[in-house]
């Protein structure tokens, strides 16, 4: 992954697991075990979607950049629907608090979403590739010879 992609998904990773810490601290304390087993479950399942979402949304960017947004829009609709059947599929668990996890899921994911927009926004990635200074010496010489400036 370039710099950039690894930036923003730590930028993004570390707000989210700080919140699913303290999820989990407070699910221990007002659910006990369970509460906390069910908010650390709950953040790991964050960060597996969205990371996974965030490497493949962007070698969309790199291999296909026409589909990017679509491919944006379509990733984050599974994504939500994804945890959805995650919540209901572990509605009446026994192996954790099913409260906490849907609680910590919901936070995770809205603590995830607002630290990579944040990310992005902050970042300064270029949306035109520069040329190499082997490409702009060239164009040099084709101009001088041909007598237009580009």
């Amino acid at each position: 992954m370039p710099s950039n992609d690894v930036r923003i998904l730590a930028q993004a990773a570390v707000p989210t697991v700080a919140v699913g810490a303290i999820a989990a601290a407070v699910s221990g304390v007002v659910a006990g075990g369970k509460g906390a087993i069910g908010a650390v479950v709950a953040t790991v399942i964050v960060l597996l979607f969205m990371g996974l979402g965030l490497y493949v949304l962007q070698r969309t960017a790199k291999s296909l950049p026409h589909l990017f947004q679509a491919v944006g829009l379509m990733l984050y609709a599974a994504q939500i629907l994804l945890l959805f059947v995650f919540v209901a599929a572990f509605k009446h668990t026994t192996l954790f608090n099913p409260r906490a996890f849907a609680l910590t899921l919901v936070a995770g994911t809205l603590t995830w979403i607002a630290a990579q927009t944040r990310a992005h926004m902050k970042s300064k990635i270029l949306y035109v590739e520069p040329d190499s200074s082997s490409d702009a010496s060239s164009r040099d010489e084709k101009s001088h010879k041909s007598g237009h400036s580009s």
